[in-house]
């Protein structure tokens, strides 16, 4: 096995650089659309949590809780062994899809009822009385002020989602992970495990350090005009 400071292992890796990039964008394109299913289920999951009624909280509650309270690995396991025992003919790649969505699905859920939420409910009332039903509510009125609360937390979750794209290793998927990993058990790339498992990553780190940073910028601002909204108030009163 070659060490990390191996000049053969590094001309290997930069020689198939082609299966580390693939790798990526395998791994970009399960990160778009498990966020795509994770953003409508989590909307639909949010909207039901602040509805206030027990019909529609019970089960939004109940999805939330089992899909944050078990492994994303176990889950992904379960649905492809599922699937393909039940006869049920589908690509790895849209088992990884769903499963990124259903459980990332839960954590938007969250983020979309905490950021409903925090809006005064006093805004609720006055939408009311001026002859909003609960939809026009949510679109016109209560949704577009959501939407800049949790555009952080948002962009935290798109991060864990890029990450968690690694658990789809386990089902034989081609992300990034899976790629880096057939890379050093490869008869002519094997061996190459250091600079191989560096390189990928120094990709995940390139791809999510910087949405870690906009995200935390994002809540330092909010933070600060809520602030200067606060003192504003307070001097004019």
């Amino acid at each position: 096995m070659d060490t990390i400071f191996s000049s053969r292992a590094w001309g290997i890796v930069w020689q198939y650089r082609a299966t580390f990039i693939n790798g990526l964008v395998n791994t970009l394109e399960s990160a778009v659309v498990g966020l795509a299913i994770a953003m409508v289920i989590g909307l639909v999951l949010g909207l039901m949590a602040t509805s206030g009624k027990r019909a529609m909280t019970i089960p939004a509650r109940i999805y939330v809780e089992f899909f944050q309270n078990t492994p994303l690995i176990l889950q992904v396991c379960f649905l492809y062994y599922a699937l393909a025992y039940s006869g049920v003919k589908i690509s790895v790649v849209v088992v990884g899809f769903i499963s990124l969505g259903l459980y990332h699905g839960a954590y938007v859920a969250e983020v979309v009822r905490a950021g409903i939420q925090s809006i005064p409910y006093g805004q609720f009332d006055a939408a009311r009385s001026q002859g909003f039903d609960y939809k026009d509510t949510m679109r016109h009125i209560i949704l577009p002020q959501t939407v800049k609360i949790i555009l952080p937390p948002m962009v935290n979750q798109v991060v864990a989602l890029i990450k968690n794209t690694s658990c789809l290793f386990i089902i034989g998927g081609a992300d990034l992970i899976a790629s880096t990993y057939n890379f050093v058990t490869g008869e002519s790339t094997g061996g190459a495990y250091g600079p191989a498992y560096l390189v990928g990553g120094a990709l995940f780190f390139i791809i999510c350090y910087p949405l870690s940073m906009l995200a935390g910028r994002w809540e330092r601002r909010l933070k600060a005009r809520d602030q200067a909204h606060t003192e504003e108030k307070g001097a004019a009163a």
